[in-house]
């Protein structure tokens, strides 16, 4: 199972990159995970957009979703040149309006998520948590023969995370906020927390992303470091990680 990251920032892209954007690739299967400003042209470098198998949406804040059309508009103009083109999936919730969106025409079919439902998605097996964030979010368990992946989505801390992430193999966590800041009212994590919740769920990796635009990095990871002694890696653009057992 192998991770690229695409675009690794929280509410806006920094210059030539993109926010939230994630392709997850086994046994030829390549599933996009958020879709944010950016992703599209990013997303080229490793695929065209007519080889993605699925999206999965963790929720409709636009720094999640703003290429959800630019990716309809790229393969509606390739279908017209490519009949063959098949109606590619698109994962979220319907706990609002935004998921009519996500089927378009048949270039992109909206399918619901929910936390009672586990999803056979590839060679994925797809569970998701409701997070604490100002409007409805998923957090999402992805698992294979070849490990798991624990995606937070955007969320504050909370308990359910540590059950939810047990002895995952890469636990790719939001870290929006230095330590000491409090995330309650954002929904939002700190690196502390990040790290705090690697070390208590006993997650193999920890991969820092949805990552602020201000403030030091490497003080980001410096701080995640000092909850957990496990390997702490920062997000980012082009990134490629192996997710295995």
């Amino acid at each position: 199972m192998k991770l690229t990251i695409i675009g690794p920032w929280g509410g806006y892209p920094k210059a030539n990159e993109a926010s939230s954007g994630y392709l997850l690739q086994q046994n030829g299967f390549n599933l996009l995970i958020d879709c944010g400003s950016g992703v599209l042209s990013f997303l080229q470098n490793y695929i065209e957009p007519e080889n993605l198998d699925a999206v999965l949406i963790s929720h409709y804040h636009a720094d999640h979703v703003a290429d959800i059309g630019v990716l309809q508009h790229a393969l509606l103009i390739r279908k017209y040149f490519n009949k063959e083109i098949k109606t590619l999936p698109i994962y979220g919730h319907h706990e609002s309006e935004d998921y009519r969106s996500l089927t378009y025409k048949n270039i992109t079919k909206g399918s619901v998520i929910d936390e009672n439902t586990e999803l056979s998605i590839g060679p994925f097996s797809v569970s998701f948590l409701k997070t604490r964030h100002p409007v409805p979010c998923y957090a999402m368990k992805i698992a294979s023969d070849e490990g798991t992946l624990v995606y937070t989505a955007d969320s504050a801390y909370q308990e359910a995370f540590v059950d939810f992430a047990k002895d995952c193999d890469l636990l790719l966590c939001e870290s929006n906020l230095f330590s000491g800041m409090n995330g309650n009212q954002a929904g939002h994590m700190t690196s502390t927390e990040a790290g705090r919740l690697a070390a208590r769920s006993g997650a193999k990796k920890l991969v820092l992303t949805h990552l602020p635009q201000y403030g030091s990095l490497h003080q980001l990871k410096e701080e995640a470091e000092s909850e957990f002694n496990g390997p702490v890696i920062l997000a980012e653009k082009d990134l490629q990680i192996m997710v295995k057992k």
